[in-house]
């Protein structure tokens, strides 16, 4: 690696701020240091970046609340991800050499040949780590999916991996407000509208702000399904409350209303077109539009977050849709009465949360099924039973070899899980 010989403002904040661009870890681990023109800088920078002090709880680029060290994953057009330092993480680690006199002088900054701007990624999301050995598994699991795209993937599961990673990233920025909704209709008629459920939360100073319901139209409690469960009346999470069809319409506009005026509404669905059509139908209208999510979500403007589709890119699959119940039970969250709108919505923004909250899609696969992906392609391989929603049948002869997926859920008023 070749090195920079311009000298820059050294600066103390080992943080985003005055990000001028990205350097892979890769280059920057095994390169840096051979580029050094001075060898006696070579072993103080060499012992700075090794795997055991970045993931030090002294390390100087460790920032306050964080449990660890905050590197970046970009994404690039092509769906190839590369783990990354930025700038100022550099800017700063030779400043920090220098300052306590490891260095005699500011060690040069690496060639600007090597430095990736912010228009060169479609997205870019924060990745902590704090233990070496989830450090060193994370640049090889990095390498063998870059791999694997190399030998070709659908554009549609290029573009639900980046809907993963954007998701992440803004849902830890902990920005605007995450809502997730859910229609039931009647199955003889889905024009009929019955019951809605919604769940959702926000941040005030850093604090984060909750709330969910289910409402039942009381003119059509008569109606009964015929095709899916009639769990109308088992709300898991607090006490239903029936209205009529025009204050069903005004409360679902009104929370959505209310909340963008917290900043971007992210509406959380399960398959999100049907509820979509409901939003925007006459019968509710309180929706014209929704927008494509964005790196930098507007103030006041609506996006789409799918489950479904989160799921699809954590396992490695364009093609299936997955049911909420399947879902749910791979990602060992414990489900029961769905079908209820309040539950379902629930249910729904409780997988969303388990799947942003983790580690990069791939990390996150391997995390979740080890070793269950094919060579040529990210593909989770489910046993059976894994898949095989009438595998509770069965218990009583040969026991479960999971946890559990159809355990009735207890309420947490808290709903301290996020």
């Amino acid at each position: 690696m070749p090195f920079d010989t311009r000298s820059s403002p050294a600066s103390p904040a080992a943080s985003v701020e005055g990000v001028t661009g990205f350097y892979r870890f890769t280059d920057i681990f095994f390169e840096w240091h051979q580029a050094l023109p001075n060898q006696d800088d070579v072993s103080p920078l060499k012992a700075l970046l090794a795997y055991n002090a970045l993931v030090h709880p002294d390390h100087p680029l460790r920032k306050p609340g964080v449990s660890g060290i905050e590197l970046h994953l970009g994404t690039f057009e092509n769906g190839e991800m590369r783990l990354l330092f930025s700038s100022a993480q550099i800017e700063y680690m030779r400043y920090y050499l220098h300052t306590i006199r490891l260095t005699k002088e500011a060690i040069p900054l690496p060639s600007s040949e090597y430095l990736i701007q912010p228009k060169d990624l479609v997205n870019i999301s924060p990745d902590v780590y704090n233990d070496a050995t989830v450090l060193k598994r994370a640049i090889k699991t990095i390498d063998k999916n870059n791999k694997r795209l190399k030998k070709g993937m659908d554009n549609m599961l290029g573009l639900r991996r980046l809907m993963f990673e954007r998701v992440r990233t803004l849902w830890a920025a902990r920005l605007g407000t995450w809502c997730a909704m859910d229609f039931e209709a009647w199955d003889r008629d889905h024009t009929l509208l019955t019951e809605f459920g919604w769940r959702l939360v926000r941040w005030v100073d850093e604090q984060p702000v909750k709330e969910h319901g289910h409402l039942i139209v009381k003119e059509r409690r008569q109606y009964t399904q015929h095709y899916v469960p009639n769990n109308r009346e088992f709300y898991n999470f607090g006490k239903s409350i029936d209205v009529s069809k025009e204050e069903f319409r005004d409360r679902i506009c009104g929370i959505i209303n209310k909340h963008r005026e917290h900043g971007p509404l992210f509406l959380v669905f399960h398959d999100q077109s049907q509820d979509i059509k409901y939003l925007k139908s006459a019968a509710i209208s309180a929706i014209e539009r929704t927008d494509v999510l964005a790196d930098s979500p507007m103030d006041g403007e609506i996006y789409v977050v799918d489950t479904a589709e989160l799921f699809a890119a954590l396992e490695g699959d364009s093609n299936n849709t997955r049911s909420l119940e399947r879902i749910c039970r791979h990602l060992k969250i414990d489900t029961s009465y769905l079908h209820n709108a309040g539950n379902d919505a629930y249910y729904t923004l409780e997988a969303m949360i388990s799947m942003a909250s983790g580690d990069p899609v791939d990390q996150q696969r391997e995390q979740r099924w080890p070793n269950r992906t094919a060579d040529n392609m990210p593909k989770v391989e489910f046993q059976e039973w894994e898949e095989d929603s009438d595998f509770s049948d069965m218990e009583g002869i040969f026991g479960v070899p999971v946890k559990g997926a159809n355990a009735v859920a207890q309420p947490d008023a808290d709903d301290d899980d996020f």
